[in-house]
């Protein structure tokens, strides 16, 4: 029976529906480690950083082989493993650290990105309609915020940072190529949302743009913009890109370019805006 390790949202070691997951919080925040950097070794030295950051115990070489073996002991349960002996073959001792081995297929994060190069593949030959359904599949994966259940040490931050981006930018993927299909109507409530949790984000605020504009709601496009631009000068101090302020006026004149690649074909929100302003 296999095991099913996740990281993209609560920590999970799973296998036959039922958790083998260590409780308490250092072995689960080191396990969390081992799953992100499975298949190859993690330095002990990498592994007291994550734990106590810059400072140490004293006892730290042994404290942290402690909590190997508590992992270990949690691998053993699982009925495909079946004792400590056979769970050092699946979590490995080296001179220098640790390696967890695994199946990649048994790793959200793994399916996660596997799912997304897939889709990248479709999206590069124009296969929009399975682009979309890939891409969608991928942030399927996902149960919530990275390790949310897990105290997060420098490393541990630093691939959650990471992975979030990550699952944004898949999201921004999705939704590009969703717009070339022209579902722009269905595609309102979730965009105008998404814009609120990213009050500064511009290609989310785009596709707002473009979305409400292919659903004749030019005037509620342009005022997304302008609450864009009043968000970026009061916390930032900004202007809206030249990018952006293109497809403002794109939208301000109703460029019939706008509407051109609703059935499907190249282009991204932005890059639309940019040829529409170059036509002017």
């Amino acid at each position: 029976m296999s095991m099913e390790f996740g990281v993209l949202g609560p920590l999970t070691l799973e296998s036959g529906g039922r958790s083998f997951l260590p409780t308490a919080p250092k072995p689960k925040q080191l396990l969390a480690l081992l799953v992100l950097n499975a298949n190859r070794v993690t330095s002990a030295a990498a592994c007291i950083e994550e734990l106590w950051h810059s400072d140490p115990p004293a006892t730290a070489g042994s404290t942290l082989q402690t909590y190997v073996l508590h992992i270990r002991k949690a691998l053993g349960l699982v009925p495909g493993v079946g004792s400590l002996t056979a769970a050092r073959g699946i979590l490995k001792t080296y001179d220098y650290g640790y390696e967890l081995e695994v199946c990649p297929d048994d790793v959200d994060v793994y399916r996660f990105g596997m799912l997304v190069r897939e889709g990248q593949r479709a999206q590069d030959r124009g296969h929009d309609h399975r682009a979309a359904e890939l891409f969608g599949q991928a942030l399927d994966v996902w149960r919530g915020d990275v390790l949310v259940d897990v105290q997060l040490g420098p490393s541990l931050q630093v691939h959650a940072r990471g992975l979030e981006e990550a699952r944004l930018g898949v999201w921004e993927r999705r939704i590009e190529a969703e717009l070339r299909l022209g579902r722009h109507h269905r595609l309102l409530s979730e965009l105008a949302s998404t814009a609120a949790r990213y009050p500064v984000h511009e290609n989310i605020h785009a596709q707002l743009m473009v979305a409400l504009y292919r659903s004749g709601r030019q005037t509620d496009a342009l005022a997304v913009f302008q609450r864009l631009r009043a968000v970026l000068r009061r916390e930032l101090g900004l202007d809206p890109s030249v990018k952006l302020q293109r497809l403002y006026q794109a939208v301000l004149r109703a460029d019939p370019l706008l509407d051109i690649h609703l059935g499907g074909g190249p282009g991204l929100s932005l890059d639309l805006a940019v040829e529409a302003a170059r036509s002017a």
